[in-house]
């Protein structure tokens, strides 16, 4: 099983992000975390739950969390979950939160992969992200996290974002294979409800381009794939042996289990999203141990669209047995088209051009 736990909190709220998440605001942290931890052990009682395969802590800014929190979580997560099979435990970090010491601290917990929100080497870009960290910041932290002894780091970078050229983008993406990280998610920037940026793309203040991203993620295959990168997922590329073990349980239909507010678990076909509001969320499991809400029965043929939708975005692609017998007609012909191949194992997996359309060729597939 797969264990993914949400920490809110931010110095400050991006305008792009549509996560849950705030400031910390008057929030009680200890009392947070005590919630997480209650809600932990209500699971360790209610769920038979085998050891964990991965473990992901994300948000928010984990890193922004104390010393004496993060022990206090560890300690546990360790009395409550078997952690002696753990094949990856992922912590999100933002590069203005921490310094060396706290990194040492980040190995000491046993954190194996840290996930580097930087998005761009671009000041100019940050500023418009509204990300508080710099250029100089993010590239110093790379060598900071490899002398802490972090085994395996990832850089999540974004591009199509307003003011940014191919050439800015293009200088990111170099960076980020000079620092020789292990991993590098490049995510076309969606415009999300809710957000400061769709408000001024729906007033015509930005525009969303499908020529211009195409042309973004057609350079970040290009630079990547001839730096050593294999790209294993449409927004993902790992030097070999760096895949996320954590990601790639979601694409192919694993069991998870989410703790924190707005967090989702899918087990034994029922998913659930925890209340995305915090101080609701800790009063909630103070009283009863969890914050269940939005409680979904998934049937056979939703998972089966889901794993679907999901493993046509990696390069394993999904097994043509899935697919009824009018889905495989309609597969043939998005073969034909060049947008897709059949391995000799009949898996039905996109090409290139196939993967800057993989959103409308699942549409039109089922």
């Amino acid at each position: 099983m797969q264990l993914y736990i949400h920490i809110p909190f931010c110095h400050r709220i991006c305008p792009y992000c549509s996560f849950y998440k705030h400031t910390p605001g008057n929030t009680d942290m200890r009392a947070f975390i005590k919630a997480i931890e209650t809600e932990a052990q209500h699971y360790k009682e209610k769920l038979n739950a085998p050891p964990l395969t991965t473990l992901y802590i994300g948000g928010g800014t984990p890193s922004m969390l104390s010393r004496t929190l993060l022990d206090d979580l560890f300690t546990k997560l360790h009395d409550c979950f078997d952690l002696t099979q753990l094949k990856e435990l992922t912590f999100e970090a933002n590069p203005a939160t921490f310094n060396l010491e706290k990194a040492k601290f980040f190995k000491q917990l046993g954190i194996t992969r840290i996930s580097l929100g930087i998005q761009s080497f671009d000041d100019k870009i940050l500023k418009t992200l509204g990300r508080e960290h710099s250029r100089q910041q993010a590239i110093d932290t790379i060598p900071l996290l490899r002398e802490a002894g972090i085994p395996q780091i990832n850089i999540d970078l974004m591009f199509s974002i307003p003011g940014q050229s191919l050439d800015s983008w293009r200088d990111t993406l170099e960076t980020a294979i000079s620092l020789k990280s292990d991993h590098i998610s490049a995510y076309n920037l969606t415009y999300e409800e809710d957000t400061e940026f769709i408000d001024k793309l729906t007033s015509g203040e930005y525009i969303d381009d499908p020529e211009t991203n195409a042309k973004f993620f057609t350079l970040t295959q290009e630079l990547l794939g001839n730096a050593g990168f294999e790209q294993y997922e449409t927004s993902n590329y790992a030097k070999p042996g760096c895949k996320s073990h954590h990601n790639l349980s979601y694409w192919q239909g694993s069991e998870y289990l989410g703790l924190g507010p707005s967090a989702v678990s899918t087990i034994q076909s029922t998913r659930w999203k925890n209340l995305p509001d915090t101080a609701g969320y800790i009063k909630q499991i103070e009283h009863v141990g969890h914050a269940q809400t939005e409680i979904e029965n998934l049937s056979a043929e939703d998972l089966r669209i889901e794993r679907i939708a999901l493993m046509l975005r990696t390069a394993e692609g999904i097994p043509l047995s899935i697919l009824t017998e009018t889905e495989q007609t309609t597969a043939q012909n998005i073969i034909t088209e060049g947008m897709a191949t059949l391995t000799p194992s009949n898996q039905f997996t996109l090409t290139k051009p196939g993967s800057l359309l993989v959103d409308s060729i699942v549409e039109y597939l089922i």
